[in-house]
């Protein structure tokens, strides 16, 4: 069975980091395409960060590039997500997904609030 388990999120002020990681287990997560997404209220679910199965490739929504970085670490079936610089705007439910062609899993989110 998938399971997908996001950690690390919490309330932070302007400016600072949290790093969000996403246990995975139940599947062969190294051949797995990573992603985090996130869903402020009001809004649609949106495509944060993305990691290739190797780790090689990897790519950002224009409002994170430069403050987030995604990583994982296939041996521990784990993927992160360094987020610096952090603004009242990044505050969100954050979501692990995992992608294998058509097949989509996804995690239950952790809650990201940035605010002084």
């Amino acid at each position: 069975q998938v399971h997908l388990v996001e950690s690390g999120g919490g309330l932070v002020q302007p400016g600072g980091s949290l790093r969000l990681s996403c246990a995975a287990s139940g599947f062969t997560f190294s051949a797995y395409l990573m992603n985090w997404y996130r869903q402020a209220p009001g809004k649609e679910r949106e495509l944060v960060a993305r990691i290739s199965s190797t780790g090689v490739s990897t790519d950002y929504a224009d409002s994170v590039k430069g403050r987030f970085t995604i990583s994982r670490d296939n041996a521990k079936n784990t993927v992160y997500l360094q987020m610096n610089s952090l603004k009242p705007e990044d505050t969100a439910v954050y979501y692990c997904n995992a992608k294998y062609g058509a097949l989509t899993n996804w995690g239950q989110g952790t809650q990201v609030t940035v605010s002084s």
